[in-house]
Order: C-alpha cells, then structure tokens, then sequence
C-alpha cells in the first residue's frame, strides 16, 4: 500500500542523507519505524516472549543452593 506524507524538505533531506549513511532508503527507515511503533517488530515479540518465559518457566538451582556473592567474584576474576 502506498501513502503520501509531507515533511519539511530539510527533515527530507536529513532523512535521506541518514538512510544513505545506513545503506537503506528513506522508505525503509519509515516502515521500520511503523512496526517498531506499532508492536510488530521483532524485537518487541522477542522481549513478550521472554518475559512470558521468565513468568512461567521455574528456576532450576540445586536443593539448598544459597547464593554466594564472594563465588560470583572469583568466577569472574579467574576469567
């Protein structure tokens, strides 16, 4: 489906010069930007799907597992 916007011919220009630097079209960075806003991106389904997941999904640590921020430190020193 085609549209028609109007904006100010600096902001076009901006626009173009943008999409050009990204190796895309002015078109491409508007579509882009109506799913991102619009929900239907996949970045949005992803973090719905993550966050369905961490609701659901229980954790799996081992009987009495207390945890221990000196080992978080020495893991991340022997790195």
């Amino acid at each position: 489906m085609n549209i028609t916007l109007s904006a100010d011919a600096a902001l076009i220009k901006k626009g173009r010069e943008y999409a050009k630097a990204h190796n895309t079209s002015l078109n491409q960075l508007v579509r882009d930007y109506l799913r991102r806003v619009t929900g239907s991106s996949g970045i949005e389904k992803s973090a719905n799907e993550f966050m369905e997941l961490a609701r659901t999904m229980p954790g799996r640590s081992d009987s009495g597992f207390k945890f221990s921020r000196d080992e978080i430190y020495d893991r991340h020193s022997k790195v």
